[in-house]
């Protein structure tokens, strides 16, 4: 019986894009969101600005991410679904790179990683080989 269900499963899921990051990310929004949303109603039970403003600003947002996760789960556009992520991957990678810093080629719009901490420095694009000065 457990077997059928679990095929049953796998036939819907076919085909779709399933679950990434970026979906994982939104799912725990949403959990924090509704955490949040939890305590504060602990707290602030009385209060008539979190009961009428508050709370219900914070439901919808976590149900806006909760949609945004089942839709982005049972997507059949695979390659978009792997654009969004790839690009809030990126995102993240460069936010912890305390490392280097990220400018824009002004010809091309390239993007160029140059060391942090390094003054000024005139940054050669890879791609055009357009030169531009930048404070790292």
């Amino acid at each position: 019986m457990f077997r059928r269900i679990g095929n049953a499963i796998k036939r819907f899921m076919y085909g779709r894009y399933g679950s990434d990051q970026l979906n994982m990310a939104l799912l725990g929004g949403a959990v924090v969101l509704s955490l949040v949303n939890s305590v504060l109603s602990l707290f602030l039970y009385e209060s008539s600005v979190y009961t009428a403003i508050v709370s219900p600003i914070l439901y919808v947002l976590m149900l806006g991410l909760l949609g945004l996760y089942f839709f982005r789960c049972f997507s059949r556009n695979v390659y978009k679904r792997r654009q969004e992520n790839r690009r809030f991957l990126n995102f993240f990678t460069r936010l912890k790179d305390r490392q280097h810093r990220y400018f824009r080629c002004p010809g091309c719009k390239q993007r160029v990683r140059v060391p942090r901490g390094k003054g000024k420095l005139s940054i050669r694009c890879p791609k055009c080989g357009n030169k531009f000065i930048k404070k790292t």
